[in-house]
């Protein structure tokens, strides 16, 4: 009997969703003789049953395309603003499950869309997810697609900064994105050639970021790259916020909780601007003019690259072989130069952070990259 496939992308956009999209589509309508249907805008599209087929006609040349084709949101069916309120949506969801005689839906989003996914099949739903996210911080797989496009955008970025701060003497303090995870300024500092990369998973001493910078300075070196991430945090701001943090996570009453979240809202509309603070504080520390570049939006933007192209690729034909086996309930991993499927349960909720020792951090410690700390 012909197997119903849905497939939607939730969360940000990333380069590499069509190239997956199109690989899902291609195996299972082209390879196994499968229909498949596509929601739009996410899980907001499957409660409205706003739904578009996912043939050749549809698939075809998209692979090279940034974006999704399908449009995302980043609602949850557990908890989705409908008509003013916040409202539980997984029976709709369920419904049009089974409206559109699906044997599957097929998720392709971050760490959230992972939580979600979870959800669904803990509801009942046949479910399999595939690690999109520019951050590269989903759990149990080697890569996300949509990093390596994104790490190419920062990296060019770190280049073409080096000029105009050597030519100022200045220090340029570039803002690369990642809230929790540091893997994309990490990798774009070292690939770039920053001279300062700060990261969430290690908490910075401003002093210390400029005791590097005036190091440079007596070396001969008038001017200094530091790359830093959306999250980076202090080591004053990382001892508030993981003590509010803990509070909320031990919080026992309903209204304890409540203000344990309130107070770390409040922690993270603080932090909003941080990077041009730390510009601010490294300006008056060194007497060096810094500049602050944010790249923003930029990096999700874009035709994916080759590599994205060939790992969303693989993982969408691996998820259509899943779905021929019948096996369900996974998220498909990057294993090598292979496919993994791994329990929902092993991924959701959880962050693939930095480990202190990972080979890069190692790296670029060795070529003398301060890390702030």
């Amino acid at each position: 009997m012909k197997k119903h496939i849905g497939v939607l992308t939730s969360g940000g956009d990333s380069p590499g969703l069509n190239a997956a999209i199109r690989g899902i589509g291609k195996a299972a309508h082209g390879f196994f003789g499968m229909q498949v249907i596509g929601f739009r805008d996410g899980f907001r599209g499957l409660m409205e049953n706003r739904t578009v087929p996912l043939d050749e006609t549809t698939l075809s040349g998209i692979l090279t395309i940034g974006g999704t084709i399908l449009g995302t949101s980043r609602d949850r069916p557990e908890r989705m603003p409908v008509g003013g309120r916040v409202l539980d949506t997984t029976d709709v969801i369920i419904e049009n499950y089974e409206k559109n005689h699906l044997d599957v839906l097929v998720c392709l989003g971050g760490g959230g869309t992972q939580k979600a996914a979870l959800k669904l099949k803990e509801a009942g739903l046949n479910i399999i997810t595939l690690p999109k996210t520019i951050d590269n911080d989903v759990a149990m797989t080697d890569m996300t697609f949509g990093f390596d496009t994104a790490l190419g955008i920062a990296t060019e970025a770190v280049d073409r900064l080096h000029s105009t701060a050597h030519s100022h003497h200045r220090i340029v303090v570039v803002e690369i994105m990642g809230h929790r995870a540091g893997w994309l300024t990490l990798g774009a500092g070292i690939a770039g050639g920053a001279d300062v990369i700060l990261i969430p998973e290690i908490p910075y001493d401003v002093e210390s970021v400029a005791d590097a910078i005036r190091a440079r300075m007596r070396g001969g070196k008038s001017f200094s790259i530091v790359a830093v991430a959306e999250g980076a945090l202090s080591k004053k701001d990382a001892a508030v916020y993981h003590a509010a943090l803990n509070k909320k996570e031990n919080a026992g009453a309903k209204d304890e909780k409540k203000k344990a979240k309130a107070a770390l809202a409040e922690l993270e509309v603080h932090h909003t601007g941080n990077t041009m603070r730390l510009a601010r504080q490294l300006e008056e520390l060194t007497h060096l003019e810094s500049r602050v570049t944010i790249l923003g939006y930029v990096q999700r933007g874009g035709a994916p690259s080759a590599i994205d192209r060939l790992l969303a690729t693989r993982l969408g034909t691996a998820c259509a072989d899943l779905i021929h086996q019948g096996e369900y309930g996974v998220m498909v991993a990057a294993r090598g130069e292979g496919t993994e499927p791994v329990p929902l349960e092993k991924t959701a909720g959880k962050r693939k952070a930095v480990p202190p020792n990972h080979p890069w951090i190692q790296s670029a410690r060795h070529v003398g990259t301060s890390l702030g700390d």
